[in-house]
């Protein structure tokens, strides 16, 4: 999706859990772990972006977890609250708000789309998270320790 503004956007992110493990995948860009996830279209809230990415990019239905408040009018709706929000830089003009969800998983059998495509995806245990060998960053490495923390 093109930048909704030239300086900075919103992404929505998901660490999805199954069993003892967290599902990344090799940014073909940056060559970097990252969860499924990418820009908030102009049409959705940062929840529906966060499932549509999972969707796209690793073809799994997943159950987003967190505390969501109670709904009082048909006319509105409660976006489930994110763990994390972080701010990030992308290159020296743009940035990223990306609303970190964590997800639960019923399969480790994930399918790839036709456009978001990826010769490295895997399910991630906390030592592997921890291993140099695969280069995961600090920062994803904490939010996919406390995806496991909370839902293996």
């Amino acid at each position: 999706m093109p930048h909704i503004h030239e300086k900075i956007d919103y992404a929505a992110d998901a660490y999805i859990v199954e069993g003892n493990a967290v599902l990344l995948r090799l940014h073909e860009k940056y060559h970097t772990w990252f969860p499924p996830g990418g820009h908030v279209e102009l049409d959705e809230d940062p929840e529906e972006a966060a499932l549509r990415e999972v969707q796209e990019e690793v073809g799994l239905s997943v159950t987003l977890v967190g505390e969501r408040a109670p709904t009082y009018d048909d006319n509105e709706k409660e976006v489930l609250v994110p763990r994390f929000i972080n701010r990030h830089a992308i290159n020296d003009t743009h940035e990223h708000i990306s609303f970190v969800y964590f997800a639960k998983a019923d399969t480790r059998e994930f399918v790839q789309g036709e456009t978001e495509v990826s010769d490295h995806i895997r399910w991630f245990t906390r030592e592997e998270l921890a291993d140099p060998a695969y280069g995961v960053l600090e920062r994803v490495q904490h939010y996919a320790r406390a995806a496991l923390d909370a839902l293996a």
